[in-house]
């Protein structure tokens, strides 16, 4: 009987053991050395560069410089992302004039380096140092997509911005361990990503979009995000799931943050 009970306690025991090991494999998925080594093709009116960080890694990025007056999206990509897709979208309309700097974190792909919370906050701080570099005087709107969105935030609660755009964001990691792994201790997260504890501290209109047919997060978590941010913030829910929702909103967006350049305000398009 004692054998019994004990099996199952092992394998437990076990499982869990195996999630604390790869718990970052799971977490950052288009990281690892095969997808480090993959190269794509820099959309066009982009450029390809090479962004270094504080702490010694060296990210890839796409960069296009703003037209005069016009601010820049500093655009963060999901766990599983790349930022080509990103750079493409924020160059057509209705984002005609705006710059954009599109990152790959470290260990993703042309990225030095392996992912991390720390880390990618380093990079998240080393991609608005190289915006501002680039295109001095520029505002700079941050925009994060799911992994994106925590990045998005905990830089906009730190830096001077124009304002914050997410899409299909949650509210803390430790929220997604629960929803996917609800028999596993979220205690044993290692980046955890309380976005729920940053976001009221973040100045100026933010903006946030949910999918409302979203299975990797759900409606609710962009929602309870959404609560806890200031008030004024802007919640909308569109059709779609975490993927086909992304540009739902832009034309909003885009005129929403235009409105809050300085003048003589951006006026290319």
């Amino acid at each position: 009987m004692l054998a019994f009970l004990l099996v199952p306690l092992v394998v437990y025991a076990v499982v869990v053991g195996v999630f604390w090991v790869l718990q970052r494999d799971l977490l950052y998925p288009g990281a690892g050395a095969a997808r480090a080594a993959l190269r794509f093709a820099a959309p066009p009116s982009t450029e390809a560069i090479r962004i270094p960080t504080a702490d010694g890694e060296t990210l890839h990025a796409l960069w296009r410089p703003p037209a005069p007056g016009c601010g820049v999206v500093v655009t963060f990509h999901g766990n599983a992302s790349v930022p080509e897709s990103h750079a493409a979208r924020f160059v057509r309309a209705p984002w005609q004039g705006w710059g954009v700097l599109a990152v790959a974190y470290r260990g993703y792909a042309g990225s030095t380096g392996r992912p991390s919370e720390a880390g990618l906050l380093a990079d998240g701080r080393a991609a608005l140092a190289a915006a501002q570099a680039r295109a001095p005087g520029a505002p700079l709107l941050l925009h994060g997509h799911s992994l994106g969105a925590a990045l998005a935030v905990a830089m906009a609660a730190a830096h001077p911005h124009l304002g914050l755009y997410l899409e299909a964001p949650f509210d803390s990691m430790i929220a997604m361990a629960r929803l996917h792994f609800p028999y596993l201790p979220a205690a044993l997260l290692r980046d955890t990503y309380r976005s729920d504890r940053l976001i009221g501290a973040v100045a100026g209109p933010i903006l946030i979009v949910h999918g409302d047919a979203d299975p990797v997060i759900p409606t609710k978590f962009g929602w309870r995000l959404a609560q806890a941010a200031p008030a004024g913030t802007r919640f909308r829910v569109v059709p779609g799931d975490h993927v086909s929702l992304l540009g739902k909103q832009d034309r909003e967006a885009e005129a929403l943050f235009r409105a809050r350049i300085p003048a003589p305000g951006c006026v290319a398009g």
